[in-house]
């Protein structure tokens, strides 16, 4: 049973209480795993009463506008009153710190902080390097040594023409016939012209250097501004880094540099640190404050690459956060991942096509196709354990693991490099059903978004215009039902996450996938479904449809 009795704390801006009659919720058996998870109905009552203060500040609209990520945590304080603190990520309205919000792990913005001294120091050397490269005499020096090449070039190259039109003509007059005395004055012509070729390259040379002098000394003034303010940036972001001490529920602290010293990327993301749940945590582990459940939500627009809807719920940041998380929960009774649950390990293969040469099944949504890193089911397991004879990869493409419909696998190496081939030359027609919420648009058309990793929040994709790899998706709505269309997708790339993007991006169909808990709101399942694949047959020469009737 929640209370909601007064909280009597030195920091009680800090603490907020339910404004509506919390009594009669359960409180949570175990603290939210935050990288994949269902709201607890105190985190939803929460995150609606900060909306509502957020709705209020008028003063905030322009900026809350462009979006941003807030987050809050349901606590029980020592004396056994329930309660929620409130979060955002980064900065807002130009400060770390705001009444309603808890504070900073470490304030950067503080002006009498060493962050804020030497980034003042780091921008006069920046406001140097902006001066000397704009000065008019180094870009007047600069355009004269960069002219003045050209026209040397030109010079001596219409010299050494004229020292091969005169050697043309020694040449032809040697062929006529000459005297040992014209020889001998040929040969002083040649020295002659040589030598006043090398005077005249020697000379236009010697201005060049000149030049070029005076320009590579405010070059090297530049560099040397340069690589001061790489290092002084680089050492100022790593003591940055050792002031964000993290504890952790056993009371353990550990700072940034300590925390990333043995993942991949080995140091810090810049924003490590600044995110919401981190300063939750720390704010209640610093109060004796017990986290029992937490979310994160978006409020405000969808950035142009990244897809967040307003007021939806979204797992922590795996890039900056995951690190972090993992250090601030140990001592926490945490739920357990459950993408780490083994759903199917007595869930019989539905098998909908075989031959001698192939196999298809009918992949439930939430299982694996290849064996994943907690090794759970998959279904390239089970096939090894039905074919034991095959010798091939047998899988031989994938589907996300939330998603159902057909898995073709080859039994022998050949036939797997055969069915490899045509998917990549894309001769292998591949249809998948899906239910889409609230679609308002055109019934059939294609969506041509370009796709890449989203890194600090995998396995999330991202739309970019500049650095993505093309993807081209096809669709045709079959039917409709209140703010449900059903809708069938024909993908002609294979990016990961394609459809899911697609539907849900505001440029792309701008009705995410119903239960796409990625960029859409979770639910049962991911209603999508590899419902067709039509291909001709790489041994029987055949065109073969196999299908996979659709749960939904």
């Amino acid at each position: 049973m929640t209370q909601t009795a007064s909280i009597h704390l030195s920091d009680s801006d800090k603490i907020h209480l339910f404004a509506q009659n919390a009594d009669g919720i359960t409180l949570p058996p175990a603290f939210t795993y935050p990288f994949h998870y269902t709201p607890h109905p105190l985190t939803e009552m929460a995150a609606h009463e900060v909306q509502v203060y957020l709705a209020s500040r008028k003063d905030w609209q322009q900026e809350l506008h462009k979006g941003k990520m807030f987050g809050v945590l349901i606590v029980k304080t020592p004396d056994a009153q329930i309660g929620y603190l409130a979060a955002f990520s980064g900065n807002l309205a130009g400060s770390n710190s705001h009444p309603y919000f808890v504070p900073p792990v470490y304030d950067l913005l503080s002006p009498d902080g060493f962050f804020r001294k030497e980034e003042k120091q780091i921008s006069e050397i920046n406001q140097l390097i902006d001066y000397k490269q704009q000065n008019p005499e180094f870009l007047y020096l600069s355009h004269l040594l960069e002219t003045r090449q050209k026209e040397i070039d030109a010079q001596l190259l219409q010299a050494k023409e004229v020292l091969k039109q005169a050697r043309k003509q020694r040449e032809e007059q040697r062929k006529k016939g000459i005297s040992d005395t014209e020889t001998a004055e040929m040969v002083r012509e040649s020295q002659f012209q040589k030598a006043e070729y090398k005077r005249l390259e020697k000379k236009l040379k010697a201005e060049l250097e000149i030049l070029k002098g005076k320009v590579l000394s405010e070059e090297q003034t530049i560099f040397q501004l340069k690589e001061q303010r790489k290092k002084r940036s680089a050492a100022l972001q790593m003591k940055l880094f050792e002031q964000f001490r993290m504890l952790n529920a056993k009371g353990e602290t550990k700072d940034l540099c300590e925390i990333f010293r043995n993942t991949p990327q080995r140091t810090p993301p810049a924003g490590a640190g600044e995110c919401a749940l981190p300063k939750l945590l720390q704010y209640a582990y610093l109060h004796k404050l017990q986290p029992l459940a937490m979310g994160e939500f978006w409020w405000g627009i969808s950035p142009k690459e990244e897809i967040r809807h307003h007021r939806h719920f979204y797992p922590s940041c795996k890039g900056k956060c995951e690190p972090i998380l993992k250090h601030m929960l140990q001592g926490l009774n945490v739920e357990k991942n459950p993408l780490e649950e083994d759903l199917f390990c007595n869930t019989p293969l539905d098998i909908v096509y075989e031959d001698e040469w192939m196999v298809a099944v009918n992949k439930p949504a939430g299982m694996l196709s290849v064996p994943g890193k907690n090794d759970l089911d998959s279904v390239y397991q089970r096939l090894k354990r039905l074919y034991p004879e095959a010798d091939g990869p047998l899988i031989v493409h994938r589907l996300d693991m939330a998603t159902s419909g057909i898995l073709l696998a080859a039994k022998t190496k050949e036939i797997h490099q055969a069915l490899q081939e045509l998917f990549i030359s894309r001769k292998i027609k591949k249809e998948y059903l899906a239910v889409l919420k609230d679609y308002t648009g055109p019934e059939h058309g294609f969506v041509n978004l370009p796709l890449l990793p989203d890194w600090n929040n995998r396995p999330r994709q991202m739309v970019s215009h500049e650095l993505g790899k093309k993807a081209l998706t096809e669709f045709q709505v079959v039917r409709q039902e209140g703010n449900k269309t059903w809708m069938s997708f024909i993908p002609h790339t294979g990016r990961t996450h394609q459809l899911r993007v697609h539907a849900a991006h505001p440029e792309g169909l701008n009705a995410p996938i119903l239960g796409d808990e990625l960029y859409g709101v979770k639910d049962q399942r991911l209603h999508l479904h590899a419902e067709k694949l039509t291909f001709t047959h790489p041994v029987t020469n055949k065109e073969i449809t196999i299908t996979a009737k659709n749960p939904f």
